[in-house]
């Protein structure tokens, strides 16, 4: 049986801790896998990295290397870096990074994309258009087939909780303005068939989160729950997807409520991302679901305080490569 491809790790912003965390987690992974090739700027990995790095020109030799040292596709950076200070001027080389990266994975000479976290204000001054990582590399992604309802959709992921978001980088008082049950309904449909495809949930059962406290109570505390959510959960049900009606939120996330469900359908940002913060900090994984290539990240940002330090954790990128991995071979056996 041949051996899977590699991973592709996109660097993310070489000034932040994405080289330090990449030489950590190949020392975590390097003697069992699974095996991963960087994209980014060699040099800048070497300089940040208390382990062995080699040059690559493909993702196969990458692999052939992975057990001895780092890999890295060489793609160099504009102007030196400065860690812990992001410079525009190496904007177009992570855009780069990610490109290449995503088309590697469009390929299958990648068997998944990992990315490391990205400066977002740096990149939009530098004219960067997308809102991030997610819905870029979507975009990358367009016109390729893929079977089910089509993303992105963003899931967040530590320990045994899922979840996963309705509106994301979005202003609350906007996201609660725009909610819509045609919102819900997509993100469910995505959610429900990418637990059957790349987590293995033959029948993925999701709880759905009100928005207003006790989930409106009737309709005293906010109609939201009876003229958009609950009529969505229907609509769910009706189309063959095991939904619950919404539930208050503050109950749903303790450790007997999370065995009665495999995903929950958050409704903004920081009600699906603060469980999943709080369960396990450091571990947690960002997925994205519903795209032609596997996607995962670790759970942070780009650390710029903690830069060479030596105090950036690697538990949340190796957590996003095995991940990634787990779902490649899901979608390979399937295949």
């Amino acid at each position: 049986m041949s051996r899977p491809a590699p991973l592709v790790l996109s660097l993310g912003d070489p000034a932040g801790v994405g080289p330090e965390i990449a030489g950590k987690a190949w020392k975590a992974l390097h003697a069992g896998g699974p095996a991963f090739v960087v994209m980014g700027d060699a040099e800048v990995v070497s300089a940040a990295v208390e382990a062995p790095v080699r040059r690559v020109v493909d993702l196969a030799q990458g692999a052939d290397v992975f057990a001895d040292a780092l890999p890295v596709i060489h793609s160099p950076v504009a102007e030196a870096v400065t860690p812990g200070r992001p410079s525009p001027a190496n904007a177009a080389a992570v855009v780069r990074w990610i490109e290449v990266a995503t088309a590697l994975a469009r390929s299958g000479e990648a068997s998944a994309l990992v990315t490391c976290p990205i400066a977002k204000a740096s990149l939009y001054d530098a004219g960067f258009t997308y809102p991030g990582h997610t819905e870029f590399v979507a975009a990358l992604s367009e016109g390729a087939p893929y079977p089910g309802p089509r993303g992105p959709v963003m899931m967040l992921t530590a320990a045994d909780l899922r979840t996963v978001l309705v509106t994301i980088h979005t202003p609350l008082a906007k996201a609660i303005a725009g909610l819509t049950a045609e919102a819900i309904v997509r993100v469910a449909q995505v959610t429900a068939f990418a637990l059957r495809r790349d987590f293995g949930i033959a029948r993925p059962r999701l709880a759905l989160a009100g928005l207003n406290p006790h989930a409106g109570e009737g309709g005293a505390i906010g109609r939201e729950e009876l003229e958009i959510v609950a009529p969505a959960a229907q609509r769910l049900r009706d189309a063959g997807v095991d939904c619950s009606d919404p539930k208050p939120a503050d109950s749903l996330f303790h450790a007997d409520a999370r065995r009665g469900y495999d995903a929950v359908v958050c409704l903004y940002h920081d009600q699906a991302l603060i469980p999943v913060k709080t369960i396990d900090f450091w571990g947690g994984v960002n997925a994205t679901l519903g795209l032609p290539v596997v996607r995962t990240s670790p759970d942070h940002g780009t650390g710029f305080d903690i830069v060479g330090r030596g105090l950036a954790r690697e538990d949340s990128l190796v957590a996003a490569l095995r991940l990634a991995a787990e779902m490649a071979d899901r979608r390979r056996a399937a295949a």
